[in-house]
């Protein structure tokens, strides 16, 4: 964590009267930031948007810098969502949704249910979600392990990992308690459907294609 992290998650302990955390066994614990409290210090400007952080856990983490492909795949799936899904769905870019009382994730993207008010009043939660997508480079490991952990605790049907270390797709499905029960790991000239919408295929190369 940087060392503006570190003051800026002590300035929240601190309106909340817990700077110090708890003592366990004599051992002094890390006070978890919850959803509550991360929003506070957006509200009252101690996070802006130039923290590229996110809520996992209680612990405030940053965002990693991303790179051309990341960001190219990034708008190549949006367009590709919007023009599939119409008004079926709404499909959020690194927006921040809800999982639960500690993690407020902003994932590469999200694919929720239809809103009147464009999640106007909140953010989405587990209940609005129908797929989630990470594109993930260094942050591979945070996202298959500790991000997927937690998006199949929150029982998010499918998540799909895209692997730009090793050009290929993670496909996770039928979440439980202990993980994704069922992973697939998907190349070049492969595709899969949609748990949400079971009679469309996405083709990986239309996600992974390298253009000049």
């Amino acid at each position: 964590m940087s060392a503006v992290l570190e003051v800026k998650q002590n300035l929240v302990a601190q309106t909340n009267g817990n700077s110090n955390g708890a003592s366990v066994n004599g051992v002094m614990t890390q006070r978890l930031i919850t959803v509550a409290d991360y929003d506070r210090m957006i509200e009252h400007g101690i996070l802006t948007e130039n923290d590229r952080v996110e809520l996992m856990n209680g612990r405030i983490v940053n965002q990693m810098p991303k790179g051309t492909r990341h960001t190219s795949i990034t708008s190549r799936l949006n367009r590709f969502f919007v023009r599939l899904f119409g008004e079926s769905a709404i499909v959020r870019v690194q927006d921040p949704m809800i999982l639960d009382d500690l993690s407020e994730p902003e994932p590469d993207l999200v694919v929720a249910k239809p809103n009147d008010s464009e999640y106007l009043t909140h953010h989405p939660k587990p209940e609005d979600v129908l797929l989630i997508v990470e594109i993930s480079d260094s942050t591979l490991l945070y996202d298959r392990e500790e991000k997927g952990a937690k998006y199949a605790e929150a029982n998010i049907a499918h998540y799909v990992l895209i692997d730009l270390q090793n050009s290929t797709i993670e496909d996770y499905r039928n979440p439980s308690a202990n993980g994704y029960e069922t992973k697939q790991t998907l190349r070049v000239g492969q595709s899969f459907n949609l748990v949400a919408f079971p009679e469309i295929t996405v083709n990986v190369d239309e996600i992974l294609r390298v253009e000049s």
